[in-house]
């Protein structure tokens, strides 16, 4: 048997939209369906969100568009987060900025998302961030009972540490299919910690946020990011493509199926990025990159 926990993994596409800044893209619902239909047309079907996105407002944001035309629920993958509770505005009952995954507050942070969202079922729910206070136990029960009334299909994290992932599959009986964590050409400490290894080991899928480096890349203030642009442009000049999709394939080259999460809310640069899925490099390509990232040539 291939995978100790699951055959069949994580089943939406390859690189998802993310909507953490749906709320500063100033679009009415009828121009956010707009655009969920335009992601859709290009095969981007898995939506990424969490519950604290945009000061609270990215999931109802969503659902107000979903509500516009319901049909297109089943056309789609929805992510979503929740744990982190981050005091607002919106949310005047939270004074600490902390973590919480007692029982109660997963099952009211699911059904509160449902109905941000406008939709009977969430695809997949990630706890956001570890919590030094998690028990693993309690969780599951939460799990349990989300599963059991259908309003959760699958489970998966978000930050967690491989001993962490371990510690909360231990007490469930259904499989954590997500990790989702920071990767990019300038983060590389989740290809060597064992995170991409234990990814590919349990078939679970690793999501990667800030895959661009959050600009960084590109503003090249740093030494590493200095050096990594550089290859990136003459590679991008070689393969007449942009630096960002040889990011974007460099991600996707990995064995552990890696899933990039897109986070503009232009469709035309998203059409670009998912271009990068039609692109080849070879592992002289794969290994410029990440040589150039470490800043030395591997051992």
């Amino acid at each position: 048997m291939r995978h100790q926990y699951h055959p069949l993994g994580f089943e939406g596409s390859r690189i998802a939209q993310g909507f953490w800044r749906m709320n500063e893209w100033g679009m009415s619902a009828t121009d956010s369906l707009g655009f969920i239909e335009a992601c859709l047309d290009l095969g981007v079907t898995t939506f990424d969100h969490a519950d604290i996105y945009g000061d609270y407002q990215c999931e109802a944001l969503f659902g107000d568009a979903l509500k516009c035309k319901p049909a297109l629920r089943d056309k789609m993958e929805i992510v979503t987060k929740c744990g982190i509770l981050l005091p607002s505005y919106n949310r005047p009952d939270i004074q600490v900025h902390r973590y919480d995954y007692r029982s109660e507050h997963i099952i009211a942070s699911v059904d509160r998302s449902l109905a941000n969202l406008q939709c009977e079922y969430i695809d997949t729910l990630l706890l956001h961030r570890p919590s030094p206070l998690m028990d693993a136990d309690e969780i599951a029960q939460a799990f349990d009972l989300l599963f059991t009334l259908g309003k959760v299909k699958h489970f998966g994290v978000s930050n967690f540490t491989t001993r962490q992932f371990d510690l909360l599959q231990s007490r469930l009986d259904a499989p954590l299919i997500i990790n989702q964590v920071e990767l990019s050409p300038l983060a590389l400490q989740h290809f060597e910690d064992g995170t991409l290894d234990h990814a590919q080991q349990h078939a679970v899928t690793p999501m990667a946020w800030s895959p661009l480096a959050g600009g960084e890349l590109f503003s090249a203030k740093s030494e590493k990011a200095v050096r990594v642009l550089a290859v990136l442009t003459e590679l991008a000049a070689s393969k007449a493509c942009s630096v960002d999709q040889i990011v974007i394939a460099w991600l996707l080259r990995h064995p552990s199926e890696i899933c990039p999460v897109m986070g503009s809310g232009k469709i035309e640069r998203l059409a670009s990025l998912a271009g990068a899925q039609s692109l080849t490099l070879t592992d002289d390509d794969w290994f410029r990159i990440w040589i150039a990232s470490q800043g030395q040539s591997v051992p």
